[in-house]
């Protein structure tokens, strides 16, 4: 089963995700499209080298915490010893409305930790305390994070915060493709983004965090890697690869409204390949 087909060979479709953008901006319940109630989306059989669907793919918009898939990278390319400890101090603490952290001020983990945390249940000072602690500090680590993104070849993207609380962190479907196809070469990224949940120790007590994805614990999905997002400002968004009848899929929700769009949509592209793929099949076969 192939998990990727690299970054230079699916950089070929980007020109026509751009114009099929143009195609499928609306919503549309037919039987060639997915339906998908999110306002940009992109869609792609990494497999096969193929767009399967297209909406506002080259439209940049605030990605939320999709950051943190960019902030495990620069991480990952600085070869930080995971066993060191780190310290979430006041430096952490976020003033971004809608700001959320489980880790008070003070406790102390892993490098490993702070990554799992941040990519599987989307910590914010956990996030931040890893740019923090990045040689030269935040001053140093933003700018990291947007080197990393021109190499990947994210021309539409902007980041300005480790954590995705700034609405100011922005990014194109295209763009996110592009990173997902990154972090799924990364196996620590792999593992802690799609475990199920993780305890820390925090002082004389342990506190357990779950995956802020809900279908990591459907045992019918086969995810190589994810990430959720939300701020107000970002709605709902959800980047994933996964594997879909033997294809490996790349697929891009951004400003999904309502608490579970973005995990219905993610279902109903994989019930409208399905039901294409087995279209295609019996087409095959009535042909014989």
């Amino acid at each position: 089963m192939r998990r990727g087909i690299g970054l230079a060979l699916l950089s070929v479709v980007w020109v026509s995700a751009a114009n099929a953008a143009h195609h499928t901006h609306r919503v549309r319940m037919n039987a060639d499209e997915p339906g998908l109630r999110s306002a940009s989306a992109l869609v792609i059989d990494e497999t096969h080298a193929s767009i399967l669907y297209s909406r506002n793919a080259d439209v940049a918009a605030p990605i939320a915490s999709i950051t943190k898939l960019l902030t495990a990278l620069v991480i990952a390319d600085a070869k930080l010893p995971l066993d060191e400890r780190v310290q979430v101090t006041n430096d952490d603490r976020s003033l971004h409305k809608g700001a959320f952290s489980r880790l008070a001020i003070g406790t102390t983990l892993t490098r490993g930790d702070l990554i799992h945390l941040a990519l599987m249940a989307s910590e914010n000072r956990a996030a931040h305390a890893l740019g923090r602690t990045y040689p030269g500090g935040i001053e140093a680590f933003v700018p990291a994070m947007n080197a990393k993104a021109k190499a990947l070849g994210m021309t539409n993207s902007r980041f300005v915060d480790p954590a995705g609380l700034s609405s100011d962190n922005v990014a194109s479907p295209e763009d996110l493709a592009k990173l997902v196809v990154a972090a799924s070469r990364d196996p620590t990224i792999r593992e802690f983004s799609t475990d199920r949940r993780y305890a820390v120790a925090v002082g004389r007590r342990k506190i357990e965090f779950r995956n802020t994805n809900s279908l990591v614990g459907n045992p019918t999905w086969d995810i190589v890697v994810q990430k959720t997002g939300y701020i107000s400002e970002a709605g709902k968004c959800l980047v994933m690869q996964a594997v879909i009848d033997d294809r490996t899929v790349v697929m891009v929700l951004l400003n999904s409204y309502g608490r579970y769009t973005r995990v219905a949509d993610a279902v109903r592209i994989r019930r409208w390949m399905e039901a294409k793929l087995a279209e295609h099949t019996a087409a095959g076969h009535s042909k014989v």
